[in-house]
């Protein structure tokens, strides 16, 4: 029988701890040594790191300003363009109504060069489109009182469409309403210009479109005169 003696645990693992942290240290010696003889240091990497997130940071700062410039572009370049479509289309309008000035002088010269007798009125130029929306269309038309002395005309127009609905033609008188009179009054001496938009189903053919020209008290129309679609 032998006799042993006891050792504390803390006394044992203090007396292992040096050789645990000495084969640690060894360990981690044997592997920077590794590292460094397969060409990598690991401070000049850590210094490279370093450079690389310094560059990423300029980089993201630049990136940042650069976004602000073309933002402050692009707006600029929408105003420009903005801008440049208002003159367009103001150009365009200008011009149209230069073209329409121009052919009202020459519609009138030859309509004072050929006369007429005072106070006769007639209907010019009269057009029928189809407008935006489907059922709806455009009538334009120019009235006209001839005479040198021509005393004012008063009274309203009225306008007959004539459809087909479901294979049967029908008729739509506008205005449809005493109330909406007021758009279809006329007053004027020598002569009005008239625009008027007239809605109907979508569904429906339209055939034509009379005008007729009231005078004012009277209950039959002045002038009739027909227009089909441009």
């Amino acid at each position: 029988m032998s006799v042993r003696p006891h050792i504390a645990w803390y006394l044992r693992w203090g007396l292992m701890l040096p050789f645990v942290l000495a084969a640690l240290a060894l360990a981690w010696w044997a592997y920077g040594s590794g590292l460094e003889l397969a060409g990598f240091h690991r401070g000049q990497a850590e210094q490279e790191l370093s450079r690389l997130r310094d560059q990423v940071a300029k980089l993201e700062e630049k990136n940042s300003q650069l976004s602000d410039k073309l933002a402050q572009y692009e707006r600029g370049i929408q105003i420009e363009q903005s801008s440049n479509q208002a003159t367009s289309e103001q150009l365009k309008s200008l011009a149209d109504e230069n073209v329409h000035l121009q052919e009202d002088l020459v519609f009138f010269q030859n309509l004072t060069a050929t006369g007429g007798k005072d106070g006769e009125l007639g209907v010019h130029r009269l057009t029928l489109e189809r407008d935006k929306m489907p059922g709806e269309y455009h009538l334009r038309m120019l009235l006209v009182q001839s005479g040198q002395r021509a005393k004012t005309f008063n009274g309203s127009y009225q306008l007959v469409a004539t459809v087909v609905e479901n294979g049967q033609s029908t008729t739509h008188v506008f205005p449809q309403a005493e109330s909406g009179n007021a758009q279809f009054k006329l007053s004027f001496r020598y002569y009005r210009r008239v625009e008027q938009s007239i809605q109907l189903p979508p569904d429906a053919k339209l055939e034509s479109v009379q005008v007729r020209i009231f005078e004012q008290g009277a209950t039959e129309p002045k002038v009739r005169q027909n227009v089909s679609l441009s």
